[in-house]
């Protein structure tokens, strides 16, 4: 495993964007895939959006068009800009790494246990 922080959380109101970031702390890590899951207070953790070493995007379908993914391999830094928020966006935000990553009809399958390396979470709040 390795250790993963993510940052650039805070509170905005409806419409307005942040910008995430994970930084995974040794250098020579290159995990095949990262993602970024977020849980509400009172439910389940979810996956958001993922990216794989090649480039693959993946996103759920309620941040489709609103959400960006992207990453510096060569600083392992993981971003997820997020623009458009909703109130419902509001979650603690989780970056996730995995040394494999599962593709199922195109797609990076965004299932918490398929990622082994978990950071601490940053808050997003989005108030209407």
């Amino acid at each position: 495993e390795v250790e993963l922080v993510e940052s650039g959380g805070g509170s905005v109101q409806s419409g307005g964007s942040l910008r995430l970031s994970c930084v995974a702390s040794r250098n020579t890590y290159l995990p095949f895939g990262m993602a970024w899951f977020r849980q509400a207070p009172g439910k389940e953790r979810e996956g958001v959006a993922a990216i794989d070493r090649n480039g693959r995007t993946t996103y759920v379908e309620s941040v489709q068009g609103r959400f960006t993914v992207s990453q510096n391999a060569a600083k392992n830094i993981l971003y997820l800009q997020m623009n458009n928020l909703k109130p419902e966006d509001t979650a603690m935000y989780f970056c996730a790494a995995a040394d494999i990553v599962h593709i199922a009809n195109g797609r990076i399958k965004l299932q918490e246990s398929l990622f082994q390396s978990w950071g601490q979470g940053t808050q997003v709040t989005v108030s209407s």
